[in-house]
């Protein structure tokens, strides 16, 4: 898979990180984030980002900033993104097997590296578990695309 990275000034050292793994996963990066010490605005990345992923340049993206709140709100605002806050590996593993999260954003400030590790494997290694869960993220997608839920009809 591609996977687009990103970060703000507070998520260096941790998407550093995140590249590593995604790497030895043996999967590509795409870097969209910041390298120096210097402030960074989280949505000017989280959206170029995001933006891979909908625009199809990329098959999902994983965004850290401090508390990864910034970049989770941000992100949610791109057409066809469904972005988790993961703090752990069960948040990790049910953002994809229940609500088929393509993009992952993650704390910098509050994650060692080894739950880091953990979370980032379980969110790549985990598939969507479909069933009686497409239907919710069809009522996701309604609800992007403007229209009331309710009228996503039943698909199982």
């Amino acid at each position: 898979m591609k996977i687009a990275v990103a970060n703000d000034h507070r998520g260096i050292e941790a998407k550093d990180n995140i590249k590593t793994i995604v790497t030895e996963l043996g999967h590509e990066c795409i870097d969209f984030g910041a390298g120096g010490e210097g402030p960074v605005d989280y949505p000017d990345v989280a959206y170029l980002a995001a933006s891979a992923v909908s625009e199809k340049d990329a098959d999902r993206a994983i965004l850290v900033c401090g508390t990864g709140i910034g970049m989770c709100i941000a992100a949610n605002k791109v057409k066809g993104v469904r972005a988790a806050l993961c703090y752990d590996e069960l948040n990790a593993r049910i953002s994809r097997q229940h609500n088929n999260a393509n993009v992952l954003c993650l704390s910098g400030d509050l994650l060692g590296s080894q739950v880091l590790r953990k979370i980032v494997e379980v969110w790549l290694e985990t598939e969507f578990a479909s069933g009686r869960h497409q239907r919710r993220v069809d009522k996701i997608t309604a609800i992007e695309n403007g229209l009331d839920p309710k009228t996503v009809k039943n698909s199982q």
